[in-house]
């Protein structure tokens, strides 16, 4: 059973520094692995323990400072890591994103059984990437996923979180499942890890390797981008404290709270 998991790295800042373009700045920034994507490579390391001959390969796209971050997934049980970089990547939005990533699966690595992704990235919080792979690969997804259960290397049992409280869904393979937080705290990694992940080469592709041309990737083949950037300004207004319930009512009736029949 192979299985894909689909990480990014983030900014571990409060001071979010901008492009021109209005998008972040990532090259120099000291970055992290978006923790849902952790819980995803937690949810990939668990199926590794109960399916026999997994095989677990991170792949992300970013700028070459992310082969730190792809080791450190080595570093906890991964198998493999793959890179896509190219400046001709920057300023994609989560379309142009997902095709990429869709792309490259779809021309490197077709052999894939499941594609693990995180919910969110908490520096955009859209929770469309993972979506768009699916679609651009056209292979059911499951989102929203909180545990994954069952697995018989054909199909996978997840429990995802809906409104009315939590359903469990049968997906066959080939399939894409975003996934919340897990039950379970992050693994560790171990010196004999921390060792392999020094020793393994990470594959690396462009857009000429993956076959994409630069009006499908980056801004040029994003249908969105952001207009402006900006912290939202604090303005509490006033407030009128009211402690009789009678005058309460009466303020409430004023905004339409309460029907007068």
């Amino acid at each position: 059973m192979k299985i894909i998991v689909c990480i990014k790295q983030v900014p571990d800042t409060t001071d979010i520094k901008w492009t021109e373009n209005n998008t972040i700045q990532r090259e120099g920034v000291e970055s992290i692995i978006n923790p849902y994507d952790v819980y995803a490579i937690e949810e990939a390391l668990k199926l590794k323990k109960t399916v026999e001959n997994v095989e677990i390969t991170v792949l992300t796209m970013g700028p070459l400072q992310a082969v730190e971050m792809l080791k450190k997934a080595i570093a906890v049980g991964c198998d493999n890591a793959v890179l896509i970089t190219d400046k001709k990547f920057a300023g994609a939005d989560t379309y142009a994103t997902g095709k990429t990533i869709a792309t490259t699966i779809k021309n490197k690595l077709p052999d894939y059984d499941l594609i693990l992704c995180g919910q969110f990235a908490v520096d955009g919080d859209t929770a469309q990437t993972g979506p768009s792979i699916a679609n651009q690969l056209e292979i059911p997804q499951v989102t929203y996923a909180k545990e994954l259960k069952k697995c018989d290397g054909t199909c996978i049992y997840a429990v995802r979180e809906i409104e009315e409280g939590s359903e469990t869904v049968k997906v066959e393979f080939p399939a894409l499942i975003c996934v919340l937080k897990g039950f379970e705290e992050p693994t560790r990694p171990k010196i004999n890890g921390i060792i392999k992940a020094q020793n393994t080469e990470i594959t690396t592709y462009t857009m000429e390797d993956i076959g994409l041309t630069p009006e499908e990737t980056g801004l040029k083949g994003s249908p969105t981008y952001v207009s402006r950037a900006f912290r939202p300004e604090h303005n509490r207004g006033k407030c009128e404290i009211c402690t009789d319930c009678n005058i309460l009512a009466e303020k409430i009736k004023e905004f339409g709270g309460i029907s007068n029949e």
